[in-house]
């Protein structure tokens, strides 16, 4: 368990790493990764029962994290680096030939951290249900945890994974929307409206939470009242809103920095609003 300021303060960090990997490549989605900042920070730092040093493909006895919308990279990449699974400096190969740390994670390198390559959004529900199935299986109680984005839910494979989860009475899964309302192309609503997403989950079974992503205390009560929901005969789903580029006021507002590096420029004045507290990599 780490207190509300130091998770505050990895977050901060945590958003200085992603705009400068980001830079430095020239390439990256750091809009989507900023918004996703404080829910990952209180996933890993005070949520998730794992263990660093000690990382293994099939997870027992440990949970399970799955990133479905694998173009946000940048975050995943920072926290599991600050979390310990692996060299910090690793992070300044990012998206560079033969590094680890390519633009859609891969476990093909064999990247502490990463269980499943998640470059074809739709897929990580049905991972994260097979693993949630074989926990059961072996009377492992860990959770399984997932994230997707809002405009991957317009994947038919995700709402396949949904009635399975329900008709399997998966109740060791916990999956969170990351509810901004914006995709590469423009606002969700605008390409494929997903209507009454609250009503759409319950209907396909699923108990459904809401919150606030980038309030990290709101993050933490909602993630404990999801545990409390498990073992009860449903998945659970959370969903979260957040602001895309939070933290950056000019990425804020606009989904034109889903998939869009900043400058050196823009470098320099997101860097002056994010506080560096535990030391560049």
């Amino acid at each position: 368990m780490t207190d509300i300021q130091n998770l505050k303060q990895i977050a901060s960090q945590v958003r200085r790493d992603i705009v400068r990997m980001v830079h430095a490549q020239n390439s990256g989605h750091p809009g989507g990764s900023l918004g996703c900042t404080d829910f990952l920070t209180a996933l890993y730092f005070n949520t998730l029962d794992h263990n660093p040093q000690n990382f293994t493909m099939d997870g027992k006895d440990q949970d399970l994290f799955f990133l479905s919308n694998g173009h946000i990279s940048p975050v995943w990449y920072s926290i599991l680096a600050r979390a310990g699974y692996f060299d910090l400096k690793e992070l300044s190969t990012f998206r560079t030939l033969d590094s680890r740390l390519q633009g859609h994670p891969t476990p093909k390198e064999g990247l502490p951290g990463v269980r499943m390559a998640s470059g074809s959004l739709g897929q990580g529900l049905s991972v994260a249900c097979g693993a949630a199935l074989t926990k059961k299986l072996n009377r492992d109680n860990k959770l399984v945890y997932s994230l997707h984005g809002d405009g991957e839910l317009q994947e038919g494979q995700i709402w396949e994974a949904a009635m399975f989860a329900a008709q399997h009475k998966i109740d060791n899964l916990i999956s969170t929307i990351d509810y901004n309302g914006k995709q590469i192309d423009g606002p969700v609503d605008d390409i494929i409206s997903l209507g009454n997403l609250k009503a759409k989950w319950e209907s396909f079974g699923w108990e459904v939470l809401e919150m606030d992503g980038n309030i990290i205390e709101e993050v933490i009560e909602t993630l404990n009242k999801a545990k409390l929901l498990t073992g009860k005969g449903k998945p659970i789903v959370i969903l979260m809103k957040t602001e895309m580029g939070m933290g950056v006021d000019f990425m804020m507002g606009t989904h034109k920095w889903h998939g869009v590096a900043p400058n050196d420029e823009q470098l320099e004045i997101a860097l002056n609003q994010l506080e560096e507290t535990l030391g560049d990599y």
